[in-house]
């Protein structure tokens, strides 16, 4: 393909600027904060109405049973569906509509939607309702433009990726939406950069860990058995034997940025004795729990089994050394780590459009965190998926996030070049 093969495309494309920032703008003003999950059902309505005004079809599935999902936050997804009446293959751009909390240190507001200095700014702009618009316009462009198109194209906005996609594309892959009979090649249009194709993520596994004491009255300790004294124990081990051990292993997995090479261990929460929001002084107990939530990213160099025994060593050290330890540890979450090779045609079709449409050589990466590519690799068996999308993989989850318009304009034609060579069978 060449660029002039599609300027009818490109040219939708340009003409559609002030279409892709409302687009933009209104997903953001969704305030689909993840947990609790709100507004996912009005979310995926106003995606789904706007694409069946492009001639998709349209489905609203409910993950009915997954994590969080009940009648004030139920677990909606869209999948959009357009056939061109001509056979050949699928593509399927996968979106997630949540985000996560606001936070401090905002100075716009996070759900206005601000357009300034050719950037949106708001939760989720860059993580990722950037990339959804950009992908809605995208294939919008694609279709409008007339030129003959084969197969099928697909457009999915899904619940819970910031907690893990149960209630998302794991629950549809569940149900067939990500089977090879479906679908051929996936573009998750995560936060990326423009210019860089990500070929998959590290590994996570979550666990709790609790430790348990003995209640007393807070000016006799020594009647009753500190939980909190007890996980305090437990971060000195993590300090004194597993992060420098984690610091010694590298991955030969192009991640990016460069700390994230290594393994890491992040302590996401400690919860402990008096539970948090009580007004006035506090109840003079001794606490007898203490629980903590670890975040362990690890490499594909790495063993799951290993990386647990790590954790599972450090606590029976403990449990036989010190006094009155006890504990329970409890799994959350555990995610194999996955990567897409260089010469899949999803892979090769979003560099060549790089070259063509940026006119550079793309950067080939992996990303520090886990995404919903693990559901589509793990429960589909769909290996041809790849992360592509504009936005800065450092401003997610940040306050004052944004995406910049351009960055949109130039991915959705990225992504519009990479579809229509994958649906025409252009790739080599």
């Amino acid at each position: 393909m060449t660029t002039q093969n599609l300027e009818p495309v490109f040219d939708k494309i340009d003409k559609s600027k002030e279409n892709l920032i409302r687009l933009c703008q209104e997903l953001i003003r969704f305030e689909t904060v993840n947990p609790p999950g709100r507004d996912y059902q009005p979310c995926v309505e106003y995606i789904g109405n706007r694409l069946k005004n492009s001639g998709f079809s349209v489905e609203y599935i409910r993950a009915r049973g997954t994590p969080g999902d009940c009648a004030d936050f139920p677990r909606y997804n869209v999948v959009a569906r357009f056939d061109s009446g001509r056979k050949g293959p699928c593509v399927h751009f996968n979106s997630h509509i949540d985000v996560v909390e606001t936070g401090d240190g905002w100075t716009k507001d996070p759900f206005a939607a601000e357009l300034e200095g050719g950037k949106i700014y708001g939760r989720g702009a860059c993580d990722m309702k950037g990339g959804l618009a950009a992908s809605i316009i995208a294939v919008e462009a694609l279709i409008a433009s007339g030129i003959e198109l084969k197969g099928a194209i697909e457009i999915s906005g899904t619940a819970d990726e910031e907690s893990g996609g149960l209630g998302g594309v794991a629950y549809l892959a569940e149900q067939g939406y990500f089977s090879k009979d479906r679908v051929d090649h996936v573009i998750i249009p995560e936060p990326l950069n423009v210019d860089r194709v990500c070929l998959g993520h590290r590994g996570v596994w979550w666990a709790e860990i609790e430790t348990h004491g003995r209640i007393a009255h807070g000016s006799m300790p020594f009647l009753g058995d500190c939980a909190v004294r007890h996980m305090g124990a437990v971060v000195a081990s993590f300090e004194d034997k597993l992060y420098p051990a984690m610091a010694a292993r590298f991955t030969k997995m192009p991640v990016v940025p460069e700390g994230a090479k290594q393994s890491t261990l992040n302590i996401n929460s400690i919860h402990g004795g008096q539970n948090e929001g009580n007004e006035g002084l506090p109840a003079p107990c001794v606490p007898d729990s203490c629980r903590m939530i670890i975040d362990r990213r690890f490499l594909v160099e790495e063993d799951l089994g290993n990386v647990k025994s790590e954790i599972y060593d450090i606590l029976h050290e403990l449990e036989t050394s010190r006094e009155g330890f006890r504990y329970e540890i409890r799994d959350m979450l555990e995610v194999i780590p996955s990567m897409t090779d260089k010469d899949a045609p999803v892979v090769k079709a979003t560099a060549a459009a790089i070259e063509e449409v940026l006119g550079k050589e793309p950067d080939f990466i992996c990303s520090p965190g886990t995404y919903d590519q693990k559901h589509i690799d793990r429960i589909g068996k769909l290996k041809d998926c790849i992360a592509y999308g504009p936005g800065i993989l450092e401003l997610a989850h940040q306050p004052d996030e944004y995406v910049a318009v351009e960055d949109m304009m130039n991915s959705a034609k990225v992504m519009a070049t990479a579809a229509y060579n994958l649906l025409m069978g252009n790739v080599e």
